[in-house]
């Protein structure tokens, strides 16, 4: 079934005179990545050559989707909105708050009966509002947008950070927080800073034990964590083309990883194939009607270096099998080389737990590929020395692995399976022995792999590889096992060796599924009640944030000088705390609990300076909050990296953070914090990090003239009397200014929709 035909036929109508205009005033050939986005300028935008990396933008998103996590943020924003329904089509899929414990089935009931009140909310909304919603079940919601949603050059935003999945169906799919969802919903223009661009020429083809996932995971290698930030990640060359449309989702999911605004693919075959494969033949026969506009003109191609701010050249045919981490996805390790790494660092070789599926590889050819390892490891006499789950990506998947006789195979070596839900790859994974805090480690095929990201424990190292190699090395039960070349002994003590994976892009039968679980909205919504119970402990109606009073901040107090890495995992953590995400103040009992204290080397401890003694970062923050004394963050390089999750933005605004100041930003968290009203700010000598003493009282000057590209002077007030002054630069511009002063983007849409 193909959703939304009528609104991807008018943009590929227009599609190809936007695109001559943009030529035309370029006065060059174009990327993918251009076409899109200037085939997506708001109507309000005037066309012109935006500069890289500083033009601000205003777009027209043809889509929004949600996961449950986010949604309830974002909805309860919206409904704040005062409009009657979604501007754009817009879906919400659950599959956040399941936890992974026991086996699907048992944990999908768990799930419903634990977080019926926050189903039956998001219900309730998406019916009133116009919004598709995927029950729990229906799978995890980049997968579920692939096989429903993702079109060959459409633009869409979603609320989890890995939306940029969509990228392996030729679209530009961007990860955002809540408040830029709820302006797209409500039919406001969505601003972006024009990205720069990287393009990666793909040669040769993948083959043996190789698969689509190494190809990220030498990327993230080459530019790590930050490598990516403010770009576009545009792949292309004819190793791109022998690709599988699903594999090239597994390598954008993960651009993610390396700070990239999206990634994206052209138009070619293997799309064609993937859509008429999941029902949209009709999308498949517009998109070849236009196919030279959904991919770079082949001038772009024939000369990159002219047209792309940064190139990399990988060769598949050479490529090896990839091993990322521990405790960070870029930390690239051939297999080859896992042996002298593991020994060098000390990692933990033995292998407790293989984890495959999740949103970045559960596709039917991942599965595939993973099974053909599970057949030769029963007819071989081989029994995985790890234990080995599952967790498919769709229902869809499920459904049709399961009629094909997959997880019959995956039975016979011991394997369970977890819902359709992200479960493990989020920390929602109830692990036997987690709280034990041993050094233990895990491979997975999931995305990242920060410190207790899966399981909770701090001292769980996990590394990220394919589908297929995680397969092999739950068998092997060693991290420094090479399928390529060493052998195993089996049942009967005889060598034996595991023959390179096979699969099929596509299950040849096609896709079945008896109930993918969608319900669609009402046609009209305005009978619709949605209810939120004032004593509820899972979702709380929002009061509008506080406009800033017109003056400069004086007296500030520092409450926590975070050292190293500080993710939106750090900020605000998930696991358990997702059941909080529709109750601000509740969630904010997480707010930086995870954060190392640059002053005691601890975390959640930090010094309240109206009692001097040390305690909770929430609970310090509170005793600043009814002191009715501002405060300040002060964070380390590529602060808020990783999730789009936007609490990490709510809470210390709720809390009464005012100020965060950073030596730089991940995109997505310096746009939330705009968004809530805050400011974001980076040192602009990154040295003066290191003068920010634990009982600093901190004042900012200049917020009464405060305008872009004028930094912002802030006064360190040290507790021996002695006071420095440093400088602050940041990024806003003219409309983000006019967020702080009315104290949160969302203040200002009231107003429009209202007036």
């Amino acid at each position: 079934m193909a959703f939304d035909l009528d609104m991807i036929k008018k943009l590929y109508a227009e599609m190809p005179g936007k695109i001559a205009a943009a030529r035309t005033t370029l006065g060059r050939p174009l990327t993918l990545s251009e076409k899109i986005l200037y085939a997506h300028l708001h109507s309000d935008m005037p066309l012109q050559a935006f500069e890289r990396a500083k033009s601000y933008v205003d777009f027209a998103p043809d889509r929004v989707a949600m996961q449950d996590a986010t949604a309830q943020m974002a909805l309860l924003q919206f409904m704040q909105a005062g409009r009657p329904k979604v501007a754009v089509p817009s879906t919400v899929h659950c599959d956040h708050l399941i936890t992974a414990r026991d086996e699907a089935k048992k944990d999908l009931e768990v799930a419903n009966a634990e977080s019926k009140e926050v189903y039956d909310f998001l219900a309730s909304v998406s019916n009133k509002y116009g919004i598709g919603f995927w029950k729990p079940g229906a799978g995890i919601i980049h997968q579920v947008v692939l096989e429903n949603y993702a079109f060959p050059g459409g633009m869409m935003i979603g609320t989890d950070s890995h939306t940029v999945n969509a990228g392996g169906l030729g679209m530009i799919a961007i990860g955002v927080g809540g408040a830029d969802a709820c302006d797209v919903m409500a039919g406001l223009p969505w601003e972006l800073k024009w990205p720069k661009l990287i393009g990666v020429k793909l040669t040769g083809k993948l083959s043996g034990w190789t698969a689509p996932k190494d190809v990220i995971l030498k990327v993230a290698g080459i530019l790590t964590v930050k490598g990516g930030t403010g770009a576009i990640v545009e792949y292309f060359g004819e190793g791109a083309v022998a690709m599988s449309c699903t594999g090239k989702g597994t390598i954008c999911n993960m651009g993610a990883e390396i700070g990239a605004t999206t990634s994206t693919f052209g138009y070619d075959e293997s799309m064609s194939r993937y859509l008429k494969a999941t029902g949209r033949e009709e999308v498949a026969a517009m998109a070849d009607a236009i196919r030279e506009h959904l991919t770079a003109d082949p001038e772009v191609h024939a000369a990159p270096e002219k047209y792309f701010d940064q190139v990399i050249e990988i060769n598949l045919s050479e490529l090896e099998p990839h091993l990322n981490g521990p405790f960070t996805p870029d930390l690239a390790t051939p297999i080859s080389k896992m042996k002298e790494m593991a020994a060098a660092n000390n990692w933990p070789t033995k292998v407790e737990v293989g984890l495959i599926g999740s949103c970045t590889n559960s596709s039917y050819e991942d599965i595939s590929r993973a099974v053909s390892l599970a057949k030769q490891a029963v007819a071989k006499g081989l029994k995985p020395k790890a234990e080995y789950t599952i967790t498919p990506g769709s229902e869809q998947v499920r459904y049709t692995i399961e009629r094909d006789g997959f997880l019959e195979v995956f039975d016979k070596i011991g394997a369970k399976v977890f819902a359709n839900a992200c479960g493990p790859c989020i920390g929602m994974w109830d692990r036997m022995g987690a709280e034990k805090q041993e050094r233990n480690t895990i491979v997975h095929s999931f995305n990242r792999n920060f410190a207790k990201r899966a399981d909770g424990n701090p001292n769980t190292m996990a590394f990220v590889a394919s589908p297929e190699l995680v397969t092999a090395l739950a068998i092997a039960g060693d991290l420094t096992f090479n399928p390529l070349t060493d052998t195993l002994v089996n049942d009967k003590g005889e060598a034996v060796k595991l023959d390179e994976p096979t699969g099929m892009e596509l299950p040849e039968k096609g896709f079945a599924v008896e109930d993918r679980g969608y319900q669609a909205p009402a046609a009209d919504g305005s009978g619709v009640q949605v209810a939120v119970d004032p004593a509820s402990k899972r979702l709380q109606l929002l009061d509008p944030f506080a406009a800033w009073e017109g003056t400069d901040l004086k007296g500030l107090k520092l409450l926590i000088k975070a050292k190293g890495k500080c993710t939106t995992d750090h900020i605000s953590m998930a696991g358990p705390w997702l059941k909080f995400r529709g109750h601000l103040d509740n969630i904010s009992n997480n707010l930086l609990i995870g954060a190392t204290n640059f002053f005691n080397e601890k975390t959640d401890s930090v010094k309240n300076q109206l009692t001097g003694e040390y305690g909770p970062v929430p609970a310090t923050q509170r005793a600043y909050k009814a002191a009715g004394i501002g405060t300040i963050v002060v964070g380390d390089e590529n602060y808020g990296e990783g999730s789009s999750r936007e609490h990490a933005a709510m809470e210390p605004r709720h809390l009464g953070v005012r100020v965060v100041l950073t030596k730089s930003f991940a995109r997505i968290h310096e746009t939330n914090l705009k968004k809530q009203g805050m400011l974001a700010l980076t040192f602009a000598n990154k040295a003066d990090y290191d003068k920010i003493q634990e009982d600093d009282s901190i004042d900012v000057i200049g917020l009464t003239t405060f305008s872009p590209s004028q930094p912002l002077t802030l006064v360190l007030h040290h507790a021996d009397g002695s006071k420095e002054e440093i400088q602050a630069n940041h990024t806003y511009n003219q409309q983000q200014i006019e967020w702080f002063k009315a104290g949160a983007a969302l203040n200002i849409i009231r107003k429009q929709v209202a007036g």
